[in-house]
């Protein structure tokens, strides 16, 4: 099955976003079911997920795996350049351009994170955010099937941030959806040492850790994160 949305559900997305009210009353009011969704994606992530990204961080060298990273990192810049744009921040979209050439060419195609070494810093945009700015209110906490929890507006901005992925504009279905395979296992691979930092009911630690980072994020980093970028 392709990945890949069409526009017609790109603007319908971008509209239903745009309508949706604010749900402040209740950070998590669908906990009940959101739990039991918790518990599949768990299970699945104990015999499937993690035992693959353990095998993958155990025959990649660390050398080619944060190339591997890197890779991925710099085809996000596509997002951040966009995002940023929409935002209005121009001096960042700019600056993510600027990383985005300078790592597909002195950095080969993304495998080198040159532009840090040079002083740009990454900064990571994508369209939840964008809505944030636009005055879209988070929404109720929910937790999806194999994608674990996020806000509604954090949800229904998944099908934009896929559509201005270079990824997805890959013609050959099996290879894109490859691509997109090894993306997430490299995430997860980078997240086994971080499973050490989570206590007390683990869907209670990580929702905090997603509201606290979403929190960071939207506010540009001008808040304190007691949780780094761990998860």
């Amino acid at each position: 099955m392709s990945l890949r949305p069409t526009f017609s559900r790109f603007v319908g997305v971008l509209l239903l976003t745009l309508a949706m009210p604010n749900f402040a009353a209740s950070v998590d009011p669908f906990e009940e079911v959101n739990r039991k969704i918790f518990g599949f994606n768990e299970v699945l992530d104990r015999w499937l997920v993690k035992p693959s990204a353990k095998v993958y961080q155990w025959v990649m060298p660390s050398a080619l795996d944060r190339g591997v990273t890197n890779f991925f990192d710099n085809i996000g810049e596509v997002s951040n350049v966009v995002n940023s744009g929409l935002q209005g921040d121009l001096r960042q979209s700019g600056r993510s351009l600027g990383r985005l050439a300078i790592n597909t060419t002195v950095g080969i195609g993304g495998l080198f994170d040159v532009a840090t070494d040079w002083g740009i810093e990454e900064r990571n945009e994508d369209f939840g955010q964008t809505l944030a700015v636009w005055g879209v209110g988070d929404g109720p906490y929910i937790v999806l099937p194999l994608m674990g929890g996020r806000y509604l507006r954090d949800a229904l901005a998944i099908a934009p941030d896929a559509y201005i992925s270079p990824l997805d504009q890959v013609d050959d279905v099996r290879t894109r959806n490859s691509i997109w395979a090894v993306k997430l296992l490299d995430k997860r691979a980078d997240l086994l040492d971080a499973e050490a930092l989570i206590s007390g009911d683990r869907y209670t630690f990580i929702r905090e850790i997603y509201i606290q980072q979403r929190e960071v994020a939207t506010a540009n980093g001008q808040v304190d994160d007691d949780f780094g970028d761990d998860f």
